[in-house]
């Protein structure tokens, strides 16, 4: 009988624990008696654990009871986690149990709890799109992909935010119990067996913004102003009085990016806005936000965000809502 389980703590995101031992419980409907997943939730206080949504979850044991191998250890995350300090004693529990484990990971941002206990070092590993830059800075030593659902390194698994932890215990009961009683949990559970895209989609931007009387500020406001025309590093470094040369070496240092990468950016963030709140279409978006066609901006979407820009509409706008 396979073993499953989650570690929890005060203030933990309900849907992080709940949404994972759904699909494992759900799974044992469609398995025979011998195959069932048998699923513990261990609290890091022996008492009931009070969840951000101030629902309460009573674990089955505390941590320091927990000695079985199991064979998946997951830690799940919540609102407060990047800011709470490592607890020396549930790390040391946290890193023995995972090396014990046949495979371990963490939903959402987690992987904060695994990076603690040193189980991230090396590896590359995903997290809520809002906590992934925190993680990166704070971990230096861990690989960081700010845009994957889920990621598997060796037998560390990670996934982003909140109900990404489905998509990850789906895609490991496939390994476990197959293709078929994975799509029929998914079934019940009326999600997709396997989203489109990545987190990016759901980040509210892709452009960071600088201080306005900086060279990058300045260039920022011009291209937002002036997304029909055509911006080149001419162009921008004339609106800065600088050099080309000077103006583009100034600009990747400080921004982080190339001018063409910020300017695509721009006009994919442009773009969001103006699919999920009005109806116009797509050529007309398209124009307004200084793509060739919506050809092209399609592209784009597709490279930047892992959708097509009528997906990201039909996903996000206030219409897609209505009934």
């Amino acid at each position: 009988m396979p073993t499953v389980a989650l570690l929890v703590f005060p203030g933990v995101q309900a849907l992080d624990v709940s949404g994972p031992l759904d699909v494992f419980a759900e799974a044992n409907r469609f398995l025979p008696p011998q195959q069932h997943y048998h699923l513990s939730v261990i609290g890091s206080t022996h008492e009931p654990i009070v969840c951000s949504n101030r629902m309460q979850i009573v674990p089955h044991l505390h941590y320091r009871e927990a000695h079985e191998n199991y064979d998946l250890l997951l830690a799940a995350g919540g609102p407060g986690l990047p800011q709470q300090e490592r607890d020396a004693a549930l790390s040391d529990w946290l890193a023995d149990a995972a090396q014990r484990a046949g495979r371990h990971g963490s939903i959402c941002n987690g992987a904060f709890l695994l990076a603690h206990a040193g189980l991230l070092d090396g590896k590359r590993v995903t997290t809520h799109w809002n906590d992934a830059a925190a993680l990166a800075r704070d971990f230096p030593e861990v690989e960081v992909d700010a845009d994957r659902i889920y990621l598997r390194d060796g037998k560390l698994v990670t996934s982003a935010g909140v109900t990404a932890g489905i998509d990850l215990s789906l895609a490991l009961l496939a390994e476990d119990a197959g293709q078929e009683v994975a799509l029929n949990v998914a079934k019940r559970l009326v999600v997709f067996m396997q989203r489109s895209g990545g987190q990016s989609q759901f980040s509210p931007y892709l452009t960071p913004y600088a201080e306005e009387t900086s060279l990058v500020g300045q260039v920022q406001h011009y291209v937002r102003e002036h997304l029909q025309e055509k911006l080149s590093v001419d162009v921008l470094a004339a609106v800065v009085s600088s050099s080309p040369r000077n103006f583009a070496r100034v600009f990747a240092r400080d921004a982080r990016m190339t001018p063409a990468e910020f300017i695509e950016s721009a006009r994919v963030d442009a773009a969001r806005v103006i699919l999920e709140s009005s109806a116009a279409p797509l050529k007309t978006v398209a124009y307004r936000c200084g793509f060739r066609d919506a050809s092209h901006m399609r592209v784009v979407f597709q490279r930047r965000l892992g959708i097509s820009a009528q997906q990201y509409r039909d996903n996000f706008s206030a219409g897609a809502a209505a009934p």
